[in-house]
């Protein structure tokens, strides 16, 4: 395994970002009044347009598309075409079968209190302090070599490079005094112009950002824009649960968890453990869709929340604790 590790976080006013939350916005409405909603929707926008598609089946009414999209993405022209759920998927949902077909992950490591990779943490928590200044578009990236930060990248909207390079040091000095990582601040130049009107964005294209960080495989679901008969999102929250479970109970120092499905079938074909290189059978678990959603009370609307920053490390979400 190499000594350098890498992770990147963008900040909730990227294009994918915002995309994102406009797609999970969109289903806590229609959770809010239906718990029973199937959705899948997808969001693409950019440069004054913003376009939806997706598949909902739901009994929610007076859904406000233009309230959610004008609050996430200011003033855009919406462009919205949105089917029923395919009766062939349906049948299958319908009788508890997974909603899809795929293979999920889930991870957890002893080596920070979040359970995740360092360099996936760092990144994210540099993001957030930086966000907190400058509430606009932007990336940060850290690199360690071995425990040691080596090098720090900060993009940040509207941040004169001075006072981004001085708040990126800040923040060095609260994580690790003794680094010294070379920084590249706003290294193309100071910018202006952010979000869609510099970029077009896109559901589900920030898919390692939204999990674990580079040095830990995925599954390559999308999450946000989802209900939970899709085990692309939920068996993935349920591997992460289940990883941290078996994370403290066993004392591991790191864990992965591999649940497969087939679409309209209700048991994974595959639910295994790494608990520190050694694999066994995931036991104990109802690790059907339906046992998932009821497990972690998934029809909820609580997933606008999930598209900001990560769905994994933080407290709030019932797969965390």
């Amino acid at each position: 395994m190499s000594i350098y590790k890498t992770a990147e976080s963008v900040s909730p006013r990227h294009p994918d970002k915002i995309c994102d939350q406009i797609s999970d916005a969109l289903l806590d409405a229609h959770l809010a009044q239906d718990p029973e909603a199937r959705v899948a929707i997808d969001v693409a926008g950019g440069h004054g347009i913003v376009f939806i598609t997706g598949e909902v089946t739901s009994q929610a009414t007076a859904i406000d598309i233009k309230a959610i999209v004008t609050r996430l993405a200011g003033e855009v022209e919406i462009i919205e075409h949105i089917a029923l759920q395919s009766p062939e998927i349906a049948n299958g949902v319908d009788t508890g079968g997974a909603g899809d077909q795929g293979i999920m992950v889930g991870y957890a490591t002893d080596e920070t209190p979040e359970l995740l990779p360092r360099e996936t943490v760092l990144a994210r928590q540099l993001n957030q302090y930086l966000y907190d200044i400058w509430p606009y578009d932007g990336k940060t990236q850290v690199t360690l070599r071995g425990a040691d930060i080596v090098s720090v990248v900060a993009s940040f909207q509207h941040a004169p490079h001075d006072e981004l390079y001085q708040a990126v040091r800040t923040w060095l000095g609260q994580v690790d005094a003794t680094s010294k990582a070379e920084l590249h601040i706003n290294p193309a130049g100071d910018w202006q112009v952010g979000g869609f009107a510099a970029d077009a964005g896109l559901t589900g294209r920030k898919l390692i950002v939204d999990s674990y960080g580079p040095r830990i495989p995925i599954g390559g679901g999308a999450f946000s824009g989802k209900d939970s008969s899709k085990v692309d999102r939920s068996a993935a929250y349920m591997a992460r649960k289940i990883a941290i479970e078996y994370l403290h109970n066993r004392q591991a120092h790191e864990v992965f968890v591999y649940l497969a499905y087939a679409i309209g079938y209700d048991q994974p074909l595959q639910a295994t453990v790494v608990l520190d290189g050694k694999e066994e059978q995931v036991i104990g678990y109802d690790l059907s869709p339906k046992g998932i959603s009821t497990f972690l009370n998934l029809k909820q609307p609580i997933y606008e929340q999930t598209a900001r920053y990560g769905h994994f490390g933080h407290q709030t979400f019932s797969w965390e604790k």
